[in-house]
């Protein structure tokens, strides 16, 4: 008698150059859910080309989660006037629920132990979930960002400290 075959486990690793198509096919599809919310130039730069994920590799690590040998989540972090800069969190929409935004959260957490006191980001009320999931992982409110800092799109800013 054969026994099913378990279901694999998310797999979070740094990401290289080989991934970034994969990972643009990834933000576009996460990104995608929420376009009639976005400007025309505001989705172009939520869901940059293949070469910005590559390029953005030599600018601070990037994080993905792999799923049965598919790449499902992302993440990248910058550096921005000497705090940590949370960039393009996305997950696929087929992956969602099982996880994998906390295990990318706990990467950019497990790297900004030993590198920053203060982590940012920004995101919308629409992304369904964000702002929850981020609260989750001890992000607060900072402000709202108005439509005309963000082409024309309108969100909010939330920060975490980090203790060493």
């Amino acid at each position: 008698m054969s026994t099913p075959e378990r279901a694999s486990l998310p797999e979070v690793r740094l990401a290289t150059e080989s991934d970034s198509e994969r990972i643009a096919d990834v933000v576009r599809r996460a990104f995608g859910v929420y376009r009639e919310n976005y400007t025309a130039e505001a989705m172009i730069y939520v869901t940059p080309e293949a070469e910005e994920f590559t390029r953005r590799l030599s600018v601070g690590p990037q994080w993905v989660v792999e799923l049965d040998g598919e790449i499902v989540g992302t993440v990248s972090v910058t550096v921005e006037e000497g705090d940590l800069y949370v960039k393009t969190m996305a997950v696929d929409p087929r992956a969602q629920g099982r996880g994998i935004a906390h295990l990318l959260m706990h990467a950019i957490d497990e790297y900004a132990t030993t590198t920053h006191d203060r982590i940012f980001l920004y995101t919308t009320y629409f992304s369904v979930g964000a702002k929850e999931l981020y609260e989750k992982h001890g992000y607060t409110w900072v402000r709202d960002t108005p439509p005309e800092e963000w082409y024309g799109v309108p969100g909010l800013e939330m920060e975490k400290f980090i203790d060493h």
